[in-house]
């Protein structure tokens, strides 16, 4: 069941990249949390019937507009040792099911693909709510919290610590939040 009150059968929704956000956190030196996010998303989200369980989800997310706020390492990061920006210029999300696990809360699952290879990605989400903007227009917004090992994408680059452990955790944590408005 969902909380959104309008018809959404038929409808399409467009990503508002100003009002989004895909951010991602990793363990550095295994002690701290080094966060970063994507500035450039796009995609839609496709209902079939009024339920928010039938949503198709597509995204793009611009491998170039990663953002740390050191730039030296936001140029590593689009080098091959990661992300290889230059061969791979997109990461892609497709959803593939959506559940409903309690009052406004959802599991999307779909196929996430990064450097050419493509892995199932569990999502965590909530209805954040809906609303009419100044404009005329119709919005929902969405919170979803996933995980996943960089490993399982080709994103292997690592360097050992003298002390033991590695330079870059191995986990990968996402935090998305979503601003739709109806096409």
């Amino acid at each position: 069941m969902s909380n959104a009150t309008q018809q959404l059968a038929g409808t399409s929704w467009a990503i508002d990249a100003a009002h989004s956000n895909v951010e991602f956190a990793v363990k550095h030196m295994m002690l701290a949390t080094v966060k970063g996010r994507f500035g450039k998303v796009d995609g839609t989200v496709e209902f079939a019937g009024d339920e928010l369980t039938s949503a198709r989800v597509g995204v793009v997310v611009d491998i170039a507009s990663i953002d740390t706020r050191v730039e030296q390492r936001d140029a590593h990061l689009r080098s091959p040792d990661f992300f290889d920006a230059a061969s791979h210029p997109e990461m892609r999300f497709v959803s593939r099911d959506v559940i409903a696990v309690g009052a406004d809360s959802y599991r999307v699952t779909g196929d996430l693909t990064i450097r050419g290879v493509t892995r199932e990605l569990v999502l965590e989400a909530s209805f954040e709510g809906e609303g009419s903007d100044p404009w005329g227009g119709s919005r929902m917004a969405f919170h979803a919290t996933g995980k996943l090992d960089r490993r399982d994408y080709g994103l292997t680059w690592n360097q050992a610590l003298e002390a033991g452990g590695v330079l870059v955790g191995e986990t990968v944590k996402l935090a998305i939040d979503v601003e739709l408005v109806a096409k």
